[in-house]
């Protein structure tokens, strides 16, 4: 496999250079499409670091996949929970959920300063800035001085316009329809 990673390492004669990405929304799928893109970078051998803010817990179907992701390709992933086993909301968050999302934060920005991943995934980070759980001017001060090759991609509803203005790449997921409208709920594997 080592051969494999050598033989499709990025095209260094190629203009490299990381874009902002926000995937943003009330519909489903912001975060399935991050992850799309994790799995794609990991098949390019990049270094990937997952970071799910507000979200805690061991019963998430793509969890159990990446944990048996192929040892050569696992060693470029890192995953870390920034969140309680819940979801959390206005009404429902407290100074736990802050402790765990400020480990979260603390490290995403250490790891982006020093250059450490290709490519970083702030997975509903705009939830914990629109719940005032991270810092919106810390969170813009981060963005805009991020490594020029690092691509940087923030999840969750509500982003807020500086985010929007400062990304290069906004993709807003609008619900049409939806078949928990009729009371169907989550189902293991498609949304969890």
């Amino acid at each position: 496999m080592t051969e494999y990673c050598e033989n499709n390492l990025i095209n260094p004669n190629w203009a490299k250079h990381g874009y902002i990405q926000v995937y943003t929304g009330n519909g489903k799928g912001k975060t399935t499409a991050s992850l799309g893109l994790a799995m794609r970078a990991l098949g390019r051998c990049w270094k990937v670091l997952i970071i799910m803010f507000t979200k805690g817990g061991d019963d998430y179907g793509e969890l159990n996949s990446f944990r048996n992701l192929s040892p050569e390709i696992a060693k470029n992933l890192t995953i870390v929970q920034a969140g309680l086993d819940r979801i959390v909301y206005e009404n429902n968050k407290n100074a736990n959920d802050e402790a765990e999302i400020k480990k979260g934060w603390e490290l995403a920005k250490r790891v982006i300063k020093n250059d450490e991943y290709n490519l970083v995934i702030l997975d509903e980070a705009n939830i914990a800035i629109d719940l005032g759980l991270i810092d919106l001017d810390e969170m813009v001060e981060v963005l805009k001085n991020k490594p020029d090759e690092m691509e940087i991609v923030l999840t969750g509803r509500n982003a807020n316009p500086r985010i929007i203005e400062l990304a290069h790449l906004v993709s807003e997921i609008k619900p049409i329809k939806h078949y928990w409208d009729t009371g169907i709920a989550a189902r293991k594997g498609i949304e969890y």
